[in-house]
Order: C-alpha cells, then structure tokens, then sequence
C-alpha cells in the first residue's frame, strides 16, 4: 500500500525542474494527489514527484521541462519523474542559468547553477538574458543568411566558435562575430 506522501502546496512556487519522461506503468497503483485546473495530474513519493501533462515549460510562476524519451511517446500526455533534490529555487533577477548546447541533436537549452553537471564554465545569467542568448543561439543554428559575412565555407565551424563564445563569454553577439571574422581571414 502506497504511503500518503504530500509536500507543503508551497513548495514548487517559484522552481525550475527538469523531468524525465516514463512509461504509464511507472504510476499504475499510485494514487493521484493533485489535479490542476489545467488537466495535469501529480504523484507523490518519498523519492520524488510524477508528473502527467499534456504542457510543460513555462507554468504559472515555475519553469518544468520534460526530456522526451527516445524514441519520443506517441502519447500526448507525457508523464515525467522529478526526484526531490532536483527542484531548484527561480528569480527573474539572479544569475541563475547557464545554456547547454547539444550538437548531435542541433539544440540549446538552459539549465540552472545547482544542477550537479554544471561545468562552472559557462556564464550564469538571469532567466531574460538567457532567454536572450538562446534565441541567439537557434537563429545561428536554424539560419545561414548570417554565415555570408565570412571567408569561410565551414559552417558548422562557424556555428560552434560563435556558439561557444555566447554561452562562455559575456561578449555580444556582434563582438564574437567581428572577432570570428578576424580569425577567418587570417
């Protein structure tokens, strides 16, 4: 019999989180604890918190992301697992995020300073600037217009030197690439 677990409603207010995706079976005989307005429906154990949604990133005043299994679930509900110590506090005015670029999948995404896996490398900013920086960053990666003021051919040479500057450095975007363009045509 599943013991009643409940944290203090409180507690999520103001939290990042990433999810990770499992299969139904992971809360068959769980008993929903909490069901959202919205239709997401929520599972408490010792060990940490299932989530069954049909949305995630931003909700209300909290940041929950779900990383998708692979192959991704057809379902349109997803259901994620979170353990405890993986809730993390959110602000709009501390530096509290760092990007994480992926460049098998050709994606970026943030991730917050108490993550364990934080290479203490990249730059820490405020959820605006890192928002900024990643909307930066998909444009270098979904475009190619920009790459034309280069003497290079290599774009995905390119894409990674500036890439990697703007998740390392506090340089704008226009003074990574001056200083790229220096590089290439030397």
């Amino acid at each position: 019999m599943q013991k009643n677990f409940r944290p203090h409603p409180n507690s999520f207010k103001n939290t990042f989180c990433v999810f990770h995706e499992v299969l139904p079976d992971a809360v068959q005989g769980l008993k929903v604890q909490f069901e959202s307005k919205a239709g997401s429906s929520y599972y408490y154990t010792l060990e940490g918190m299932y989530r069954v949604s049909n949305h995630w990133g931003r909700l209300a005043n909290s940041k929950w992301r779900l990383v998708a299994m692979e192959p991704e679930t057809t379902s349109k509900y997803k259901i994620g697992f979170a353990k405890w110590d993986c809730f993390y506090p959110d602000n709009a005015f501390e530096k509290l995020y760092y990007l994480e670029m992926d460049y098998t999948k050709n994606t970026v995404n943030y991730q917050h300073k108490n993550n364990p896996h934080y290479n203490q490398k990249a730059v820490l900013r405020t959820s605006l600037e890192t928002t900024k920086r990643i909307k930066q960053i998909r444009n270098l990666i979904q475009l190619t217009s920009w790459a034309k003021h280069f003497e290079c051919d290599d774009i995905v040479l390119l894409r990674s030197l500036i890439i990697e500057e703007l998740i390392n450095t506090n340089k704008t975007l226009e003074e990574i690439k001056m200083e790229v363009a220096k590089k290439c045509s030397n």
